[in-house]
């Protein structure tokens, strides 16, 4: 149990820093062989809601941002998270590790985008409107839906509302408002369904909240780019992995 509170300090302490806390996790426990592929999503919705929600309530109190943009792309994403969840808790095992797969894939595009210093805008707006905010909520009811396959909305977001002109740190509060939503909505329907691992969720839970609190209040920024090249290598092994299971038969898979 130690291990899996370990691992949800990590994973929610690089959640507070922007790195995100999904796409790690996915990582770890699909090379880890914690849980059956097909409870990866639903135990990353449970076991990170806590966690999300505190850094939600962490950053809207440090950061200012505009509140009809806060608002529209938060209740979009939950509105995807729902409706994405309720359909995916219905998928096959082999289904799912393939979807996730791709959404590693996704995942990973993002952080190289996320990369280059022009998706960045330091001095940007603190909110959208217009056509920016249109096509901002159109997104975020993707990224919601996505959101219960274990892609995380951090990556996405970031590089959707940089690319649309966003104050960088105002993005902050906008992920993390989103995220303390969506786990919650999206854990709703995978605990009604019994489609995620309890103690795991419950080690990530009860290690994640002390991660968030380190990163808040202490430690704040560490050098991001080299860890996220290296985060992005590996979810690309992450969903190559997922895929070729979910293409070995039955019996050797149970073997």
């Amino acid at each position: 149990m130690e291990a899996l509170y370990g691992l949800g300090f990590i994973t929610d302490f690089l959640d507070s820093l922007g790195i995100g806390s999904f796409a790690t996790t996915t990582t770890a426990l699909k090379l880890g062989r914690v849980v059956e592929d097909d409870e990866i999503p639903g135990t990353l919705n449970v076991g990170h809601a806590i966690p999300s929600m505190l850094e939600s309530i962490l950053f809207l109190s440090a950061v200012d941002v505009d509140l009809r943009t806060l608002v529209s792309l938060v209740a979009a994403g939950v509105i995807g998270a729902w409706f994405g969840t309720g359909i995916v808790v219905r998928w096959p095992k082999r289904v799912v590790q393939r979807a996730m797969a791709v959404a590693l894939l996704v995942t990973a595009g993002f952080i190289v985008l996320r990369q280059f210093h022009s998706l960045s805008v330091e001095g940007g707006t603190l909110g959208l409107s217009g056509w920016r905010l249109a096509l901002a909520i159109a997104a975020s009811l993707l990224i919601g839906a996505i959101t219960s396959l274990g892609i995380g909305n951090y990556a996405p977001t970031m590089a959707l509302t940089y690319m649309l002109g966003m104050d960088s740190k105002a993005v902050f509060p906008v992920m993390a408002t989103a995220a303390a939503l969506i786990l919650p909505t999206a854990a709703v329907q995978f605990y009604r369904a019994r489609r995620f691992d309890r103690r795991t969720a419950m080690g990530l839970t009860f290690g994640g909240i002390p991660g968030v609190l380190l990163a808040v209040y202490l430690v704040k920024e560490i050098p991001k780019k080299p860890l996220l090249w290296v985060v992005a290598v590996v979810l690309l092994y992450t969903s190559a992995s997922l895929f070729r299971s979910s293409t070995t038969p039955a019996h050797k898979e149970n073997g």
